[in-house]
């Protein structure tokens, strides 16, 4: 193998001022993980600048790039070739890396973070380009759109020389934005506003409401599946699915057609705002996105959120379905949701549901039952599992929900 570490780029986390040193630590450690589960030979270092994994034969370089491209706060990820200090040693590296790319035009451009370093960068650069133009035929230099550009950056400790760099996830590591209880649903645009949560660092629990015997026990193992491909991006993985049907029965019954989506809505909200403060987590949030459906207009949207004082995060809010569709087959969501097992919103969803809702018409319907018995009920029936490494999950008794 050519290379001899990946540095890895940290992006946002250089902004985080005193908190840089905690951002730091907590991607690496997320880093680890990772590499303790798929590559246990590996380890991640880090200092104020990079992380570093130093690479070892037997590791597929193109596998262990494709896990690390999942982890939330790597900005890019850049294999390199760590030489001496001298110009002997670098120009020997300069040609290994370049040797093995296809190129007609290059350049060649350098760092000195080692400001003490006594050779110029130009003189660096005219070196090791000379020693490249030498060697390899049929090529040329040129400095303004080059097919290959040789990096090379002069540290204190060595110098480290590039070829390639990679995108990684961006954002936040896992964990570091707080906690949020997402409203899974099943469907496309749940899974792709997680990916986004997971990116600015949140940590996720994860509500459903189901409503047996009207939606099939099936989608629980759809559930299972789109969160075991999500758990590349959070370790622990907690879903609570909610007994929905006594409550979305009595909506049909006391409420008109038009505003029982409205309704259901502002019910799951009560339910999961309950179920949010006994956790002690902070916000929700939901997979909903302006105008795509009935209950997404910002009408039903200020109709809904009045049930409850706490923040709703919105990670779509401004994206259209193609857009949510293209994320979710990069994620490997999408072939999971768009199997036919259908949740609770679709199976009882209105022929003409009201799109400009108004909150006074809610309490109106509202006030011919009394719900909050329901919604007691349906909170003390909450049922919690836990997401295991082979993709099932685990029920797990009360005391151990947290």
């Amino acid at each position: 193998m050519i290379y001899s570490h990946l540095i890895l780029h940290f992006g946002e986390l250089s902004t985080k001022g005193l908190n840089k040193g905690y951002f730091i630590g907590e991607l690496v450690r997320s880093i680890n993980r990772m590499l303790k589960k798929k590559y246990p030979s590996l380890r991640a270092t880090s200092d104020h600048a990079h992380a570093y994994i130093a690479l070892k034969e037997e590791i597929s370089l193109s596998a262990l790039l494709s896990s690390l491209e999942d982890i939330p706060g790597i900005q890019r990820i850049t294999p390199v070739c760590q030489s001496e200090r001298d110009l002997d040693s670098l120009k020997k590296n300069a040609l290994l890396l370049m040797k093995e790319e296809k190129f007609s035009t290059f350049k060649v451009h350098v760092r000195r973070p080692d400001h003490t370093f006594p050779i110029s960068g130009y003189e660096i650069a005219r070196t090791l380009g000379g020693a490249v133009l030498a060697n390899i035929p049929s090529i040329s230099v040129d400095v303004n759109h080059p097919e290959c550009t040789l990096e090379v950056e002069i540290r204190s400790d060595a110098a480290y020389l590039s070829c390639h760099s990679y995108p990684g996830a961006g954002g936040y590591p896992s964990g570091c934005a707080g906690r949020s209880l997402m409203l899974l649903s099943g469907g496309i645009d749940s899974p792709v506003a997680s990916y986004l949560l997971f990116r600015r660092g949140l940590r996720l629990d994860f509500l459903h409401f189901a409503a047996p015997p009207y939606t099939s026990s099936a989608v629980i193992d759809k559930l299972a599946d789109l969160l075991h491909t999500l758990s590349a991006y959070q370790e622990k993985i907690l879903l609570h699915v909610v007994p929905f049907t006594n409550l979305q029965l009595s909506i049909y019954e006391h409420t008109d057609e038009p505003y029982c989506i409205t309704l259901m809505r502002r019910m799951m909200l009560r339910i999961a705002s309950i179920y949010a403060e006994e956790k002690h987590i902070p916000s929700l949030a939901t997979g909903e996105s302006v105008g795509q459906v009935a209950s997404q207009t910002v009408e039903s949207m200020r109709a809904i959120n009045a049930v409850t004082s706490m923040p709703i995060l919105r990670p779509l809010v401004a994206m259209d379905k193609l857009e949510i569709m293209k994320v979710a087959k990069k994620i490997g969501t999408y072939d999971i949701s768009i199997r036919p097992y259908e949740d609770c919103c679709t199976i009882f969803k209105p022929k003409k549901p009201k799109t400009k809702p108004k909150e006074k018409e809610c309490l109106f319907y509202e006030s011919r039952w009394d719900y909050n018995l329901q919604i007691e009920e349906a909170v003390e029936q909450i049922k919690s599992y836990q997401l295991q490494e082979d993709g099932t999950l685990l029920l797990l008794e009360k005391e151990n929900k947290q």
